[in-house]
């Protein structure tokens, strides 16, 4: 089906008077065809309507700003597009480019226009062209006055007024929906009605949580026919610990959060503290604007507590090269390069990665621009080296465990140091008080005398001591020696690792002394130009006064940034956060490249919807609970997501949302919930990473043999998706289809390759799972009836209908037969996994329960979002 574009009123007006007979259809083929041969309804019908940011500056972008855009490099003629004066001034030929109110005498309208290949716009070898819709625009654009403004996205956002909509209240139930009415009510088209309590109680307590509705709270939901039930849960599922964790993990892909450095040798870290204190902020609903600020800059902040230093960890989670070989001073570059980037890319939906090494092409930010953010993070002690997890500078995290741990071993080391000193006395005799350095001990050969006569015992390292355990062995004159060095270096060793293991976390601080920075060509490290840059904003978002008069102290901080990002001159951070909620909630943002609201960016399906919802948000304090309840009060959200196949050709991806969301849910998701449903979920707040099942050999494939996979054990088997240890260069094994976490990622992976069949059907987790939500409903019903509707009504959320239940019942009778003419078979499969099989139950009753429940944890249905 033809999608129509979007119609001013005057248009609307005059097609909606046409005859009944005339179809939607018809009437939209009618509107095409009055844009495409440029046959207006009137003098000004288009034009009325027609908005620079959203009509013109697209058309501009797409077609000329490639040759005639920011990119001076790039740029052809002298003539620059993306800026009023150039627009407006006089070409090569000394003709005006536009002439506001005439475009009969716009030069613009001449070369889009022409016939002629060597002066047509864009020309032939392009491979660009306008359509006559496009043309139809700008002169009329040109014709009503040209009136010049910004992009939309890098426009202050006001609160737009809302549309007057006559509509029933299971229509219209807050803001959201008027929006979404009045808009499919100018396409002929009407919302879906609410889904059914069974799906729609699921849904949001997924969306909420990350995890599915217990049987009492399907139970409870069902039976309250009060006119608050719904919103009485969903307070529920925002006060609920299990909230802040279901949303960290879009968060931790933002922030490329993992438990190790990265590149060949992945060296291990100890991030985990990081993540438990962005669990605990959501939980706490710190408000947005603070939790940007204390991420970006806790540090920096006057009296910085312990939580809001280890908040700045945020940049501090992206990769480390410390390989050997290695430049630190290279490393050190590439970090702020991310950290530039990372920041664009979660505040402000910009690439800035096209900066570094030129002007973007199509949006208003500069090489200048870029290196002027670079400065503000480049102020940093970190300096590229070291090759393991605690490159400084760090926090000392360490439990009283490990305080223990390392006092403890270190009295063992001076223990074993008190008894080589000892020994050392008599072996190599000096005169009384006299150091070894005067005795046989500094005749030794090789490197010995360093190590021994030069070094007191408890200042020996690993490598001294087996240096001088080896000598002393193949000398064979004194094993009492070999014996006590041994003790030594066993001790040390424990010692070491007790130490290595403090937990010590990767954050950010402020050298004292400010480094300078120039301009990098092509982003090459050793490569400065003369180019000095002190720290500024994007010049094109601060118009309305300089970097200087935001900097707190002269020069401008982390702390300024965060500050600004948050602040009303910023266009940007309240629109690209409210959108990636909004992705969240539905599967597409209503801005589709919520990493890009550039001028190369989808315009927003609702635009007028998109500014309400950000400067709602911060009318109310940046209060994101208060978002996400208003996005799931709504009606549009309670839709069902019924959908007949017409209706999905004109919408397949419910960009216009005339029905409820409905996707397969993230992979990591999908884990939980057959642990949830299964009763195998341990369900603790926070801690070290743990390591379920995995394959064996994935790490050491990886690592050429370097990393073993230790598998966890008991409970750790069994914690939420959210914790599972996050190897940089290998990641979990378990997740299909999530970002690698390697950089900054906001954009959802979805996949139906093999790998998510292979995985759902055939990974140990998922197995066990089945056999537990098998073992669960035996022990819980006392039918197979009874038992199937069980397990159907723990995945799905509703119970299966007669058709759905016969289906089942002749899969299960299949199975049964199988599994008692194939015992061994049975035995195997109640193997699988740690957890114990109930002996009082039949085998091969349970065994085809247990392929029942992995048919039921596979439906399409038990795979999405409904």
């Amino acid at each position: 089906m033809i999608r129509p574009p979007k119609m001013n009123s005057n248009a609307y007006q005059m097609l909606s008077n046409l005859p009944s007979t005339v179809t939607r259809a018809g009437w939209g083929i009618l509107y095409w065809w009055a844009l495409s041969t440029a046959v207006h309804f009137g003098p000004t019908a288009i034009a009325a309507d027609i908005r620079f940011s959203r009509d013109v500056l697209p058309i501009l972008s797409d077609t000329c700003f490639t040759c005639h855009g920011p990119d001076a490099k790039a740029r052809m003629a002298g003539l620059r597009l993306d800026r009023e004066e150039g627009a407006f001034g006089t070409g090569e030929s000394g003709a005006k480019v536009i002439v506001p109110g005439d475009e009969s005498q716009s030069e613009l309208i001449r070369r889009i226009t022409t016939t002629d290949p060597d002066e047509v716009m864009p020309p032939p070898e392009s491979l660009r062209q306008l359509s006559s819709q496009q043309v139809a625009v700008l002169r009329d654009w040109i014709q009503s006055g040209a009136k010049w403004g910004k992009h939309w996205a890098y426009e202050i956002p006001t609160p737009p007024q809302l549309p007057m909509v006559q509509a029933p209240s299971d229509q219209v139930r807050n803001p959201i929906d008027a929006f979404v009415v009045a808009r499919l009510r100018a396409m002929g088209l009407e919302p879906a009605s609410r889904a059914a309590k069974e799906t729609l109680l699921r849904r949001v307590t997924l969306d909420l949580t990350g995890l599915p509705p217990s049987l009492d709270e399907m139970d409870s939901f069902l039976a309250d026919t009060s006119p608050n039930a719904y919103e009485t849960v969903v307070d529920r599922l925002l006060a609920s610990s299990r909230y802040g964790e279901r949303w960290a993990f879009d968060w931790l892909d933002a922030a490329r959060y993992a438990d190790t450095n990265g590149f060949q040798g992945d060296p291990e870290r100890t991030m985990w503290p990081w993540r438990d204190w962005v669990v605990q902020a959501i939980n706490q609903n710190m408000p947005y604007d603070q939790f940007t600020v204390e991420q970006l800059a806790g540090d920096l902040l006057p009296d910085a507590t312990r939580d809001q230093r280890l908040a700045s960890g945020f940049h501090r989670n992206n990769m480390h090269n410390g390989e050997g070989g290695r430049i630190a001073e290279e490393t050190r570059v590439e970090n702020v390069f991310d950290r530039v980037e990372s920041t664009a890319t979660v505040w402000l939906g910009s690439t800035f990665t096209c900066c570094r090494c030129h002007d973007h092409k199509y949006d208003p930010f500069t090489l200048q621009d870029y290196f002027g953010f670079y400065d503000i993070f480049n102020q940093m002690s970190e300096s590229g080296s070291g090759g393991g997890g605690q490159m400084a500078p760090v926090l000392d995290y360490s439990t009283p465990e490990e305080e223990e741990r390392l006092t403890a071993s270190q009295r063992g080391v001076d223990e074993s140091s008190r008894d080589v000193e000892a020994f050392e006395l008599k072996k190599f005799p000096r005169a009384e008080g006299a150091p070894l350095t005067e005795s046989a001990a500094a005749t030794l050969p090789g490197n010995l005398p360093a190590y021994i006569a030069r070094t007191a015992p408890v200042n020996r390292g690993v490598s001294q001591l087996v240096e001088a355990i080896h000598y002393f062995e193949a000398d064979g004159n004194d094993p009492e020696y070999v014996k006590v060095l041994q003790t030594l270096l066993d001790r040390v060793r424990v010692r070491d690792d007790a130490r290595s293991s403090i937990s010590k976390v990767l954050i950010m601080d402020q050298v004292s002394v400010p480094r300078d920075t120039f301009v990098l060509i092509k982003g090459s490290y050793d490569k400065p130009t003369t180019t000095k840059v002190m720290g500024a904003l994007p010049a094109s978002l601060v118009s309305s006064r300089d970097s200087k008069s935001i900097a707190s102290d002269g020069r401008l901080n982390r702390l300024d940034l965060a500050r600004w990002l948050v602040s009303a001159e910023n266009p940007l951070t309240a629109r690209v956060t409210v959108n990636r909620f909004w992705q969240s909630f539905f599967g597409v943002g209503l801005v589709k490249t919520t990493e890009d609201f550039g001028l190369q960016g989808e315009k927003p399906s609702f635009p007028e919807l998109l500014d309400w919802l950000a400067t709602d948000f911060v009318q109310k304090g940046w209060n994101v609970k208060s978002l996400h309840k208003t996005i799931v009060m709504s009606e549009t959200y309670q839709q069902s997501s019924e959908i007949s196949h017409s209706q999905f050709e004109s919408d397949p991806e419910n960009r216009y949302l005339a029905r409820g969301p409905r996707y397969r849910l993230p992979s990591w998701m999908l884990r939980d919930i057959a642990l949830s449903v299964s009763g195998l979920l341990v369900d603790r707040l926070g801690g070290p990473a743990v390591k379920p099942y995995q394959p064996p050999g994935v790490w050491e494939e990886a690592t050429f043999g370097f990393k073993s996979y230790q598998q966890d054990h008991g409970n750790a088997l069994y914690r939420r998706s959210l914790y599972i240890y996050w190897r940089r260069i290998v990641s979990p094994t378990v997740f299909f289809d999530n970002a690698t976490r390697q950089t900054c990622s906001v954009m959802p992976f979805r996949t139906n390759t093999p790998l998510h069949a292979l995985s759902t059907l055939n990974d140990v987790t998922y197995v066990e799972a089945a056999r537990n939500l098998a073992q669960r409903v035996m022990l819980g019903a006392f039918d197979d009836h009874q038992r199937i509707a069980l397990a159907f009504r723990l995945v799905t959320g509703r119970r299966p209908n007669e058709k759905e239940g016969e289906i089942m019942m002749n899969r299960l009778s299949t199975l049964k037969n199988q599994y008692r003419t194939n015992s061994e078979d049975s035995k195997r499969l109640l193997l699988v996994g740690e957890s114990p099989s109930d002996a009082s139950l039949d085998a091969a009753d349970h065994a085809a329960f247990t392929g029942l429940c992995q048919l039921i944890l596979n439906l399409d249905e038990a795979l999405s979002k409904e």
